[in-house]
């Protein structure tokens, strides 16, 4: 069995892990050092798990990658990403083959999509 686990690199762990905790409801599952300012956290949003890794020599720009999230409503988790810190960069789009889809970037400028199964155009 193989595992892949993405994990963010960021200087700044707290306010990447409010993002993800208020925008995806994501559960903490790990954190170390278990007191005091963490190194890494791990999370949960439903059957997924990621981590963030506090780096303060995480790059300024973020790297060649994109998360793909599917959310219940993507409509309605968009209203949350500027309140967060993050950025929408449009509307949804509902694609040909299923799915709405929105770009949004988080507090680190990492690409995020948010998708949602819907029926086919």
């Amino acid at each position: 069995m193989t595992t892949i686990q993405p994990i963010l690199l960021t200087s700044d762990l707290p306010g990447m892990l409010a993002f993800y905790r208020g925008l995806l409801d994501a559960e903490e599952t790990q954190r170390y050092p278990a007191e005091g300012a963490p190194f890494f956290v791990g999370l949960r949003a439903g059957a997924a798990e990621f981590g963030l890794v506090n780096d303060e020599k995480a790059p300024a720009a973020p790297g060649p990658v994109l998360l793909g999230i599917d959310v219940d409503d993507v409509r309605a988790r968009l209203g949350r990403v500027e309140a967060l810190g993050g950025t929408v960069l449009g509307p949804p789009n509902d694609m040909p083959w299923g799915q709405r889809v929105a770009h949004i970037q988080d507090p680190d400028g990492n690409a995020v999509n948010l998708t949602q199964s819907v029926p086919p155009a």
